[in-house]
Order: C-alpha cells, then sequence, then structure tokens
C-alpha cells in the first residue's frame, strides 16, 4: 500500500470512527462514557466480578478473549488505551531492587553510545547502575577490542592504560573520566578522517646519509622501529621516537630491494641474487638463501612459508622450518620478463611481472590458476587481499581486479609516470609514483562503478624530490621512502587542529588528556605487496563477467621478446626491477 493510500485509508477510517463516537444512538456504554451506569448494572457487574474472581488464571483469560470478540473496533481501542500503562515496566529500576543489578548492567551494556547517553536521563536508578557498572569503559574496551583504528588511538593517545582492569582497581579512574573520554575520541577520530580528506598532516623526515649509492628502496615499520633497506647495500634500523638509526645490518653485496620482518627475523632480498635471514633483536645474520640467478626483486612470508621473485622471471615457494631451516618447496616459471612483486594467502599466491600480466597460482599445490590482463606496460607493484588485486604500472595507471573472475573493476589513472609502490586497506588505496607524488585514493568509492573517476583521489601528497620506491600506511599515517635518501612520516593524526562540538561528541564534556605513550601503529606485511590488515572488504560484484577460459603456461623464451614491455627506467647500476 502506497503512503497515499495509507493516508486516504487513515482518514477515512478515522471519520468513521468519529461518526461512531458522536452516534451516541450507536454506540454501546463503555469506559471512558459519560452516561451514568444504573443500579442493575452495577449489581450484575459486581456478581460478574466475584464470579470472574473465582476463576484460574487461565480460565480468565479464556473468557476475556471470547468477550474481546464480541466488540466492536472503537471499544478494543479504549481497552488499548487503558492496557498501554499496565503493561509499562521499569525492569532496570526493578531489577537492582530484587538483588539483580548485574543483570541491568548486562542489558545496558548492549547500548550504542547515542543510546547510552540517553537511558542516562531517564532516572536516577538507571544513571547509577551506568556509572557503577562502568559502562562506558566497557563501550570504549570493546571498541578498542575489534577495532585497529581504536586501538591505534588508545596506544598513541595514552588512555590505553586506563582500560582492561578490575573494577576495584585502585588506579581506575571514575565514571566520569571514561565518561568524558568517549567524545574526545569521537572527536579524534573524525579529525583524523578529516585530516585524511584535507591532506593535512605532520611531516617527519629522516635522511639516510648513505656514503655513496643513495636511495631507500624498501621500508616496514611498528611502534618502536622502522626497517629500511638502501641501495649501498645496508639495512638500517631507526628509532621511531627520536629517529635515530640504531643499527646497521651489513652482509650483502648489492642494494637491499625488498624486505619483511617479524618478531624474530628481518628477511631481506637483494640484487647480489641472494636472500638473507637476520636476527631481528641482535642483528646477527642467521642464514643465506642462494637460489636466484639474478636480482630478488620481492618477497613476502606468512605462516612458515615464504614467497620470492627474481629479474630471473622465476618465482620461489620456500618452507620455513625455522630462521636456520628454509628449504624450497616448489620453482613457478611462466612469465616472460622479471617478476616485480608477489603476495599470497592460503588460498593464491599472485605474481606481476614485466611482461604486462598478473597471474594467480594456488597455494597448496602452486598450480597455475590464471592471467589478469589488462596493463598496457609493465607491471612494478600489487598488493592482494580477499578477492581485490590493486596493481600499479609503468603505463602511469592503477587498476583493480577482482581475482577470481579475472575481471578488472576500475582504471585509476592520475600519476604521471610509473606507479612504483600501492596499498590498500579497508578505505583507502595509497599509491606512490616515479613522479615523486603519493596519491590516497577512496577504495570503497573506487570499487562502486556509480562513482565518477573524478571523485576518486582525494589528496595527492608532494614533499619527496625524487622517485617514490615503497610506502606503507596505517589508520594514522604514511611512511614512504625514495631515490632522495629520505623516509618521510605522514602523520595525519595530529595534523591538523580543532574538532566539531556537533554529533557523539557533543553529547559529554571533553576528557582530561593522558600521557601519550607508544607512537605509532603497528603494521603488518612486507616490503610492497603484502597483507595490510585482516578485515574483509565489503565489495560490491563485478559487473562485468570476464571468461577467461583454459590458460596454459607461456613458453619461456631465452630473451624478452622485443614485443614485451621496456624495462621501468633502470638506475645505472641496475638495481632498480624492470
Amino acid at each position: 500500500m502506497s503512503a497515499l493510500e495509507i493516508n486516504s485509508y487513515t482518514a477515512s477510517n478515522d471519520k468513521v470512527q468519529d461518526q461512531a463516537i458522536n452516534d451516541k444512538s450507536s454506540q454501546p456504554m463503555c469506559m471512558g462514557s459519560e452516561e451514568p451506569y444504573s443500579p442493575e448494572y452495577q449489581l450484575q457487574s459486581a456478581e460478574s466480578l466475584r464470579i470472574f474472581d473465582a476463576w484460574s488464571e487461565y480460565q480468565q483469560v479464556q473468557f476475556v478473549q471470547t468477550l474481546l470478540q464480541h466488540m466492536n473496533q472503537i471499544q478494543h481501542g479504549l481497552i488499548d488505551q487503558h492496557l498501554q500503562p499496565l503493561l509499562q515496566r521499569d525492569f532496570i529500576s526493578a531489577l537492582p531492587a530484587r538483588g539483580l543489578n548485574q543483570i541491568a548492567e548486562n542489558i545496558l551494556s548492549f547500548l550504542d553510545a547515542k543510546s547510552l547517553a540517553q537511558a542516562e536521563v531517564v532516572c536516577r536508578e538507571w544513571q547509577r547502575v551506568i556509572a557503577e557498572g562502568m559502562l562506558w569503559r566497557k563501550l570504549i574496551e570493546r571498541n578498542v577490542r575489534v577495532t585497529p583504528l581504536w586501538r591505534g588511538l588508545a596506544s598513541r593517545r595514552g588512555w590505553i592504560n586506563a582500560l582492561f582492569k578490575q573494577n576495584n582497581s585502585d588506579s581506575l579512574p571514575s565514571h566520569q573520566y571514561y565518561r568524558a573520554l568517549y567524545p574526545t575520541i569521537i572527536r579524534d577520530i573524525k579529525n583524523i578522517e578529516r585530516n585524511w580528506k584535507e591532506g593535512r598532516y605532520k611531516m617527519n623526515k629522516i635522511t639516510c646519509r648513505s656514503e655513496q649509492s643513495k636511495g631507500v628502496y624498501c621500508l616496514q615499520y611498528d611502534e618502536e622501529k622502522i626497517v629500511s633497506g638502501l641501495r649501498d647495500n645496508t639495512i638500517k634500523l631507526w628509532n621511531r621516537n627520536n629517529l635515530e638509526c640504531t643499527k646497521i645490518l651489513q652482509g650483502h653485496t648489492g642494494s637491499v630491494l625488498c624486505l619483511q620482518y617479524d618478531d624474530q627475523v628481518i628477511i631481506t632480498g637483494s640484487s647480489d641474487s641472494t636472500v638473507r635471514v637476520w636476527d631481528v633483536h641482535t642483528g646477527e645474520m642467521v642464514n643465506t638463501l642462494i637460489h636466484h640467478c639474478e636480482a630478488v626483486l620481492h618477497l613476502r612470508f606468512d605462516d612458515g612459508m615464504m614467497v620470492t621473485c627474481s629479474k630471473d622471471r622465476s618465482i620461489a615457494v620456500w618452507d620455513m622450518v625455522n630462521p636456520s631451516e628454509i628449504n624450497i618447496r616448489r620453482v613457478l616459471v611462466g612469465h616472460r620478463a622479471a617478476v616485480n612483486v608477489v603476495d599470497f594467502d592460503q588460498r593464491y599466491i599472485v605474481s606481476a611481472s614485466g611482461d604486462r600480466t598478473i597471474k594467480v597460482w594456488n597455494t597448496s599445490t602452486c598450480e597455475f590458476v590464471r592471467t589478469l590482463n589488462g596493463h598496457k606496460r609493465g607491471i612494478a607493484c600489487l598488493q592482494y587481499r580477499d578477492n581485490l588485486v590493486v596493481s600499479g604500472s609503468s603505463d602511469n595507471d592503477i587498476r583493480l581486479w577482482d581475482i577470481e573472475s579475472g575481471t578488472c573493476i576500475r582504471t585509476l589513472d592520475g600519476h604521471e609516470e610509473l606507479v612504483r609502490c600501492i596499498r590498500f586497506d579497508n578505505y583507502r588505496i595509497v599509491s606512490g609514483a616515479y613522479d615523486g607524488k603519493i596519491k590516497v585514493w577512496d577504495l570503497k568509492a573506487a570499487v562502486d562503478p556509480r562513482v565518477p573517476v573524478g571523485e576518486l583521489c582525494l589528496q595527492t601528497l608532494e614533499q619527496h624530490t625524487g622517485r617514490v620506491f615503497r610506502l606503507q600506511f596505517d589508520e594514522f599515517q604514511i611512511v614512504s621512502s625514495s631515490h632522495d635518501d629520505t623516509i618521510i612520516i605522514w602523520d595525519f593524526l595530529d595534523g591538523g587542529g580543532g574538532g566539531s562540538s556537533g554529533g557523539e561528541e557533543g553529547m559529554l564534556q571533553q576528557a582530561p588528556t593522558m600521557t601519550s605513550g607508544a607512537v605509532g601503529g603497528l603494521i603488518p606485511g612486507g616490503g610492497g605487496g603484502g597483507l595490510l590488515a585482516q578485515a574483509a572488504i565489503g565489495m560490491p560484484p563485478s559487473t562485468l563477467n570476464l571468461h577467461l577460459g583454459q590458460l596454459a603456461y607461456p613458453p619461456r623464451p631465452p630473451s624478452v621478446a622485443g614485443s614485451l614491455s621496456p624495462p621501468l627506467s633502470p638506475n645505472a647500476d641496475g638495481d632498480d626491477p624492470p
């Protein structure tokens, strides 16, 4: 029924009811009538109530149900008005009176922030239950557990120290602290989002001061350190607080082109064709893997498995027993030019090459699955997660792919030179290119075909004076490296001041500021093509349905054919991957 039909029906029904109410001759005596009760009615009513009271509850209900069937709609409405206040119960206030305070707290703990703020003003008893149950603290803790942005804010702002403690702890702040903290968190989140969109950031720069060849090819960071691989053959570790170099690892005889670390090891690949394993705590070299016959351009490892790729056009899959025992499992061939980047999860290994193709392999069996075609020149970078692959190429374009169908969902253009590094999370794509620029794109808009291309690029960041080689980012910052021998930290949390007083943060007073603890947010993943997060991306199904058919391994010629893409502008020493 349409809104017009509903309004017409309602008006008609109201008119009929008004006529019935005003027609005293047709209306039976009922509640609310001003007509006096006769003595006979009063005697019969008293006798009926006496009989009614003698029945069981079940009999009473059955009788009332039968009685209602003998009444008209107007009488039903009047009875409903009488029943509504009788059925209302303040169970939140009633539960503590019966010794069930914990149940009342548990019920209110399911409320969101707006509902919880409204519940506080219902009555004093509700306010007491919320305060004594520390429900604002529990709401904040719940968000910190499930949301990386909240978890990172808690660490950077220092209020993580006030969470996850027993209620009887002496160091636990009062309920009012958490009540005021929540809107401050919301204000920070809105500031971060606004800073990303408006390109407002606080910049810190590390100058690597390489003695000979200059350039920072790869990096990874966490809350405490940045690990970088340099063109001068070294790996340098930097303190996140003071940005000082804390350690230099030496052993490679060529430029360090890729790296990844975890809580035990740093693994690096170099133009000297080797993969080296270092103790992350001591910096001691614990293993050297010799397999590839040309530069190792990229590597990824996770959960006992490592994948490396090389200028020799091959991909190597390794089993990692421990840092000193890493054995080759399988070699994947099929690309017709240097393999510049790899990424993988439990389903697929994804590789990209200077031959303009992206190839997909089964992780368990290492069998070839499909090829993604579309780039016009060699592919320099990609990241793969869930069903989405994002790649960058020397055709200056970024492409988004559905890995299952092989369909190109969207093409992003805007860079003026080769796109060398690409990363994405649930909300953004961040790309760096040889034009020295870093661009921030709206991922959710990019996977929606209805959004115009012109609305996809949120910001262009220009501070590097050379080619951008590598970047990683989290909810608060981008960390990038360049041929200009610098590492730049773009901080969007403290990049802009101010905050609105409306919305959720306007409900309560501002919280006191706690002393900041750790700096930065932990970011997993390797040197440029790895996983950035584990959360799923809600992506609409592709509108295209590309049937690739049955594909076989392409033949491997003795040399790169002239029809293939030219190299990706290698440096004089040939360290830059083709």
